[in-house]
């Protein structure tokens, strides 16, 4: 007992421990050499450098040549000091002409991400090599990896929702033979799934075939690393469960002991977490509490729904004579309702956190994935509230066999009473006549009361009771029989409540799966951003301005060029090329500029252009803010003939690295 205590613990403390802050599934943000770009020297390597921490592997870069031929050597690695970078060397005396660059990395959530660029050496030339178009999803490893995954979901709901059913609602129902082999079919689907996953990690990260999963290469680099490091523990702690099952077996509802609880609570924690730490919740805003709120949602979907699933075996499979009964599904109802309110807060909680806003649910693939998966919770939580209400007639027979039976007494008025005559024959009794006495209804009351003998006569029959009313007694009858025909069928509510949580089950599987679906989707904050930064990376790197002015002199007037580079917050270097009227380059005496932010009131900035046989320039003009700059350009074609015009720029703010 105490070494799974502190087997859990230590899975909690590593998992927990190798959380670190990131922006789920990166994106590149910077390649040295730049995609399309010329250079006139060989580089000595190719650097990526991506949105946040990436892992890589073998071939997680690939350089070909115009010939289609590998030209990179050693071994990819992170640059020196950073891990969001890859780099590779290249080969000597590369020829000129277009080369190609492969990458596929894996990011912080644990989702392999890829792509491909050009540059060229010299001047572009044609080339033979083909950029790789296939998603990273789309192998053959990837969607076998996907499909595993879902199945291991529905391992751990069986495992954890079977057990705390049989341990919580009906201990008794740890010998039925149906909840053992469910239980059993749990813990080896997750078993198995989770060393199937491990073994094909190293394809789904490096996009090879299924052959290279027993590649030893490919299985050390995912045994070292995050998500293998979550599927080992997870190994682990499926080993030690299949101890703590083989041992208690059938006694899992005698294993009531705080220390078993304790064990078993913390084991199931440790499970989730197994997945919490390796996945969304580890990357993006406010991981250290997006696990803990992540493990929360996958333990209750855990009791929902591998609860639901035991009873719906429990309600079908129990054989006569062992049904579960009432007061064990009311007791899982509640549970079920407390693993519905902790779903709806830690789902609404994951939505805002992976969305960020209402627009992303109709733009992003994840927003609207995770819209139809609201809409299947929707539809699960209808068909549980049937369910409950089933559950609560299914209760009613049970609470009336139960029941003691209550003493009616009913209240006769003295109005009703009345003397009944008895009618004495004339002289004396036979011998071997029974004594009769005289019998009043007041009696009890007054005493006895002494009687004449009186002469027998048929008419004193008539103060005698009337005979019972036989409409009465029909109508009494009747009434009890459709009081019979009211009373609730045991077997009918059972009935219902059966297919009612087979179906509500039914649904659950398609929540999960929907689910599984998000896991393996770039979350549509994640998404927003990288789009931003992609358009960002491929806007124009310089902004040029045309500014047109007029001295009023013959041939005095034209336009000046201006262009900033990269017109970013920062230093930027500034060229103006002058038109004459003809369109021609002129050369002019001065040229002067300065930039003014109206709206901050910083400047006017002077330029300090100067003259470079035929333009001019400045190599470093410092802009501080974003936004709207003012030009005031002065232009002086004689000594003093000159014009100062003015027009707006736009400076972008610095990339968010």
């Amino acid at each position: 007992m105490t070494a799974l205590l502190l087997l859990a613990g230590t899975v909690l403390a590593l998992l927990a421990g190798g959380a670190s802050p990131a922006s789920a599934h990166s994106t590149l943000v910077r390649a040295v050499p730049a995609d399309s770009s010329v250079v006139k020297t060989a580089p000595e390597r190719i650097t990526l450098t991506f949105s946040e921490t990436v892992g890589l592997s073998a071939g997680s870069l690939r350089v070909l040549s115009p010939e289609s031929l590998r030209v990179d050597e050693g071994p990819v690695r992170h640059a020196p000091g950073t891990t969001d970078t890859a780099e590779v060397r290249l080969a000597d005396k590369l020829p000129e002409g277009t080369y190609t660059v492969g990458w596929r990395v894996v990011s912080a959530d644990g989702h392999p991400i890829s792509g491909a660029f050009t540059f060229s050496l010299g001047k572009p030339s044609f080339s033979t090599a083909v950029l790789p178009t296939d998603s990273p999803d789309g192998t053959t490893a990837s969607r076998l990896y996907d499909a595993v995954r879902y199945v291991a979901y529905g391992g751990l709901a069986l495992l954890i929702g079977v057990t705390l059913f049989v341990a919580a609602c009906w201990p008794a129902g740890a010998g039925l033979r149906p909840l053992r082999r469910l239980l059993t079919a749990g813990w080896a689907v997750l078993t198995a799934t989770t060393a199937l996953l491990l073994l094909l990690r190293g394809p789904y990260e490096s996009g090879g075939s299924l052959a290279s999963a027993f590649d030893p290469s490919l299985l050390e680099g995912t045994i070292t690393g995050r998500t293998g490091l979550a599927l080992g523990a997870r190994l682990v702690l499926l080993a030690a469960a299949g101890v703590a099952l083989s041992k208690y077996g059938t006694r899992l509802g005698d294993a009531t002991g705080a220390g078993v609880r304790a064990t078993g609570t913390l084991s199931a924690v440790a499970l989730a977490l197994t997945w919490a730490a390796a996945e969304h919740a580890s990357a993006g805003i406010q991981v250290p509490l997006a696990i803990p709120v992540s493990v929360l949602h996958l333990l209750a979907m855990a009791v929902w729904l591998g609860g639901l699933a035991a009873l719906a075996v429990a309600l079908y499979r129990a054989p006569a004579g062992s049904e579960v009964p009432a007061p064990a599904v009311a007791r899982f109802s509640r549970l079920a309702f407390v693993s519905v309110v902790v779903l709806v807060v830690t789902g609404l909680y994951q939505s805002w956190r992976q969305v960020g806003t209402l627009d992303a649910l109709t733009t992003t693939d994840y927003g609207r994935l995770l819209t139809l998966k609201a809409g299947a919770v929707v539809l699960v939580l209808t068909v549980a509230s049937f369910s409950r209400q089933l559950t609560g007639r299914f209760l009613q027979p049970e609470t009336a066999r139960t029941a003691p039976p209550e003493t009616v007494f009913e209240a006769v008025p003295d109005t009703a009473r009345r003397p009944v005559a008895e009618t004495v024959p004339a002289g004396p009794p036979p011998a071997d006549a029974p004594s009769v006495t005289p019998v009043f209804a007041e009696a009890e009351a007054t005493g006895p009361v002494e009687t004449e003998p009186t002469t027998a006569d048929p008419t004193d029959v008539a103060l005698a009771d009337p005979a019972p009313d036989e409409a009465a007694a029909d109508e009494a009858a009747l009434d009890e029989a459709a009081a019979d025909d009211a009373a609730p069928d045991p077997e009918s509510h059972r009935r219902s409540l059966r297919r009612s949580v087979a179906f509500e089950a039914v649904l659950g599987v398609l929540v999960l799966a929907i689910t599984t679906l998000l896991t393996g989707t770039e979350p549509s904050r994640a998404a927003v951003r990288n789009a931003a930064m992609a358009a960002e990376a491929h806007a124009p790197t310089a902004r040029m301005v045309m500014v047109p002015f007029d001295t009023g002199i013959a041939n005095g007037s034209g336009k000046v060029q201006i262009t900033f580079a990269p017109a970013r917050v920062g230093d930027n270097t500034v060229e103006a090329l002058v038109y004459g009227a003809d369109g021609g380059i002129v050369s002019v005496p001065e040229v002067r500029l300065t930039l003014t932010h109206r709206e901050q009131q910083i400047g006017p900035l002077d330029a300090k252009l100067v003259d470079r046989n035929g333009y001019w320039a400045a190599d470093r003009l410092r802009l501080a803010l974003p936004g709207t700059w003012t030009m005031a350009l002065t232009v002086r074609l004689t000594d003093i003939d000159q014009v100062t015009v003015t027009q707006d720029v736009t400076i972008r703010p610095a990339p968010d690295l």
